[in-house]
């Protein structure tokens, strides 16, 4: 279990030392089992007994003497298949963090490592906590972007179909972080509502700040959702565009083929009385009359743009 200060800075302390108090609000992070001993020193009046397992969304809700919820953050680096899940319960004193992931710790230490504060408060605490969430968003989506436009040219080369399945992949990752990004904005207006009045009423602009932050990194994933559908239905086109060209070449040659057919249908019935079959230059004339039948149907075809 780790217990800290929220001063100037994020100073570590003893449990001791919150329970003391100190005039400063804190920050806690226990395992889930820790939790299950501790949780009576905390006065928070809940029987909040979290199982990561059944964690699965982020979320807050209100309650008589706290405010509890989970968060259910997807790990930037394996988007698609991993996510961290820890729960949470404040008051006006703190906020205790039940992680069994390490998460939650490794927040609170980057926190400390980076920021001090003029005026320290739990509101204040909660913003840069809630943006470690989305500090690197927009460098992934760069790399997203960077990926797109590259497969988007590679689909516009004639001799390049592009990773279609690449595509596919970030959409999903988009899609889930927007599922993320609305359930953070969620849990962020219920923080905004200060129903207990947890929260000082002057100190409630830094969740509008990172509400404001929110908005924009939802805006952003939105028009990288909007990319990766544009480079899927331009994908799709060009293949209608070269199926096209395939099927205008086999029409083309089906219809310089057909005349020939024809010529070779009808002197293949070898009637007996057919004068052409005694003729001395017959055979070369046949050749040269389907030579002249391609040539002409090719220039024709040529005319009309067909080719």
């Amino acid at each position: 279990m780790q217990y800290y200060l929220l001063a100037d800075t994020v100073q570590p302390c003893t449990q001791e030392q919150i329970s003391a108090g100190t005039g400063c609000q804190y920050a806690a992070v226990l395992t889930t089992a820790e939790w299950a001993v501790q949780r009576d020193r905390f006065d928070m009046g809940i029987e909040l007994e979290p199982d990561t397992a059944d964690i699965h969304n982020t979320k807050a809700e209100v309650n008589y003497d706290s405010l509890t919820g989970s968060f259910r953050i997807p790990d930037r680096e394996n988007i698609g298949t991993r996510d961290f899940r820890f729960a949470f319960a404040l008051d006006e004193k703190g906020i205790v963090f039940i992680d069994d992931s390490g998460k939650a710790e490794q927040m609170i230490d980057e926190i400390r490592r980076k920021k001090r504060w003029r005026s320290p408060s739990l509101e204040r605490f909660l913003y840069d906590f809630l943006e470690q969430i989305v500090e690197g968003d927009l460098r992934i989506m760069e790399r997203y972007e960077d990926e797109l436009n590259k497969i988007e040219d590679a689909i516009l080369e004639e001799n390049d179909e592009g990773d279609l399945g690449r595509v596919i992949e970030i959409h999903n990752d988009i899609r889930r972080l927007l599922v993320h990004y609305e359930q953070v904005i969620d849990m962020a207006q219920e923080f905004e509502e200060n129903e207990n009045g947890f929260f000082n009423e002057d100190n409630l602009r830094y969740i509008h700040l990172f509400m404001n932050l929110m908005a924009r990194r939802y805006d952003s994933a939105s028009s990288l959702r909007d990319h990766t559908m544009q480079v899927r239905d331009l994908h799709h086109a060009q293949l209608e565009v070269r199926q096209n060209r395939i099927m205008t070449l086999l029409t083309v040659i089906t219809t310089i083929f057909m005349p020939l057919t024809l010529i070779a249908g009808w002197y293949g019935m070898n009637f007996r009385y057919m004068p052409e079959l005694e003729w001395q230059h017959g055979y070369p004339i046949v050749i040269l009359v389907s030579i002249a039948v391609v040539v002409f149907c090719l220039i024709l075809f040529k005319k009309k743009k067909w080719l």
